[in-house]
């Protein structure tokens, strides 16, 4: 009981917000990741891959977690019962991490399928490959009396809406919401979807959309 105490202390004591990762520790985590990512990509255990290793299971939490820095004797061995080369292991360690940042007014005007029918998309950011698998678009959309209804959009991914200004009474597929300030919409992006009445206008709304990267 005291053991748990004095951990919770410790915990407690820590701040959250410092950086405490050395070199050598952005490797261990670096490797720790891979391992885990390839180990459940191919649908194996943890006790599965241990087996393989000869590691305990204990040791390859340690491992996938960044907690211990391992030999690259147990590299090559998680490599091996991984399928991949050795070098695979290391090849999220200090790789780029994307930001962006766009100041008030900003975002990139682009055209899209609704830019015909008056709709303006201004692009917020962009980041390119990534480790993620991820692609992620964010847009403010504006509507204003100079736009029309579309007839509907359809693309892969799955998509937010984050009505800021206005209100829409927005479709997807067979139903019908309506958007005020302050509401969210989520869904699969794959089905009929758009705006099918402009109620109040100027409308304003956050679109984000994600979809698988492609390789």
């Amino acid at each position: 009981m005291a053991g748990k105490s004095a951990a919770t202390e410790e915990r407690l004591s820590q701040n959250p917000h410092a950086v405490r990762e050395t070199r050598e520790k952005n490797l261990e985590v670096a490797i720790g990741r891979q391992v885990r990512e390839l180990r459940k990509r191919q649908r194996m255990t943890g006790s599965d891959l241990a087996a393989q290793t000869g590691l305990s299971v204990g040791m390859l939490s340690k491992i996938e977690n960044g907690v211990i820095s391992p030999s690259l004797t147990t590299i090559q061995s998680l490599a091996h019962a991984l399928r991949v080369p050795l070098v695979q292991l290391f090849s999220g360690y200090e790789e780029p991490r994307g930001c962006m940042h766009v100041k008030a007014g900003e975002g990139v005007e682009i055209e899209r399928a609704g830019t015909r029918a008056g709709h303006q998309y201004h692009l917020l950011g962009h980041i390119g490959s990534n480790n993620s698998g991820v692609v992620v678009e964010p847009y403010l959309i504006v509507l204003t009396t100079e736009s029309d209804r579309f007839q509907t959009f359809q693309h892969e991914g799955i998509e937010m809406l984050y009505m800021l200004e206005g209100v829409v009474d927005y479709r997807h597929g067979e139903q019908v919401y309506r958007l005020e300030p302050g509401d969210t919409l989520l869904f699969d992006s794959d089905a009929p979807h758009g705006p099918e009445e402009l109620i109040a206008l100027p409308a304003r709304y956050l679109s984000i959309i994600t979809y698988p990267q492609v390789a």
